[in-house]
């Protein structure tokens, strides 16, 4: 009778379906992370072999994903376990799964506060810098001078974000500008990017990110554009604590930080212009 106890709660890990990506978005939902209500459609495109699920009985218990974005560097996030079933080494579990996955590659990922020591001693992780979420309200007048993002040519973009993101993401990328329920401005001088960003529906209000700039007046007409898009909502913007500007430009506009996560990265700190990000796309995606 015991072994039998004991077969039944074997613990199974395997790789999710499209379908089962939604499964992850609502527990992220369920621990206050505020998803996207596209992201599991647009996060599982990003890698479809990255996404895993930890299963007792047949039943999901957990879930993260571990995004390979190309041969050197890959994200951990939607790295969830229900709340009856932690302490039972199934976190270490999937942690191994993903990082698996990843190989030798250099690993980012956005953990909470009270995991950073966990991530160090256990995972190896180290810590790089700190990102603040704050919340506003939606509402104003878009700016004179910018352009829907539409009308700036793809090559262009991803060319840009890449300074700003530690690999390239073209398909991922791609998608992200043109969800639904989104609203994306770009910057343009004499044609040359100056910046761009996204502000996109969650389930609760809405997430500003990426917000990428060449500097702060440029980061500005950007973010009340996005804001003004969205009158009456509530608005989100995560920000690289380093970037001082980013958080004059949240704080200015009555913006209020509502919690913190810890970058980390698996190997060294990427080589990117944070000073230019004023808003990280995704806690999730990097």
């Amino acid at each position: 009778m015991e072994k039998n106890s004991e077969k039944k709660q074997e613990l199974k890990i395997r790789k999710m379906s499209r379908e089962e990506a939604e499964f992850a978005v609502e527990m992220a939902a369920a621990e206050g992370w505020n998803p996207g209500i596209h992201d599991g459609e647009l996060f599982y495109e990003a890698d479809p072999d990255g996404f895993f699920i930890a299963e007792i009985e047949g039943k999901p218990v957990g879930c993260a994903s571990a995004v390979a974005y190309d041969d050197f560097f890959g994200f951990l996030g939607l790295y969830v376990v229900k709340s009856e079933f932690r302490r039972k080494g199934i976190g270490r579990k999937l942690t191994e799964k993903c990082l698996g996955y990843l190989g030798e590659r250099n690993v980012g990922l956005d953990g909470v506060v009270e995991n950073e020591k966990k991530y160090q001693k256990i995972m190896k992780f180290l810590s790089a810098y700190s990102n603040l979420r704050f919340e506003g309200r939606g509402g104003g007048e878009v700016p004179e001078g910018l352009v829907k993002i539409s009308a700036v040519p793809i090559e262009s973009l991803l060319e840009y974000d890449r300074k700003m993101f530690p690999a390239p993401r073209s398909d991922f990328l791609k998608k992200w500008i043109e969800q639904h329920d989104s609203y994306a401005f770009a910057a343009l001088e004499t044609g040359k990017l100056k910046g761009y960003g996204v502000i996109r529906k969650c389930k609760k209000g809405y997430k500003i990110g990426p917000l990428f700039a060449d500097d702060r007046i440029t980061a500005e007409k950007i973010f009340l554009a996005l804001r003004a898009s969205v009158p009456g909502e509530a608005i989100y913007l995560d920000v690289p604590e380093p970037n001082k500007k980013a958080i004059e430009i949240a704080e200015k506009y009555m913006m209020k930080a509502m919690f913190k996560t810890i970058r980390m990265y698996s190997r060294e700190e990427p080589l990117i212009k944070l000073e230019q990000v004023y808003g990280v796309t995704s806690f999730e995606l990097g």
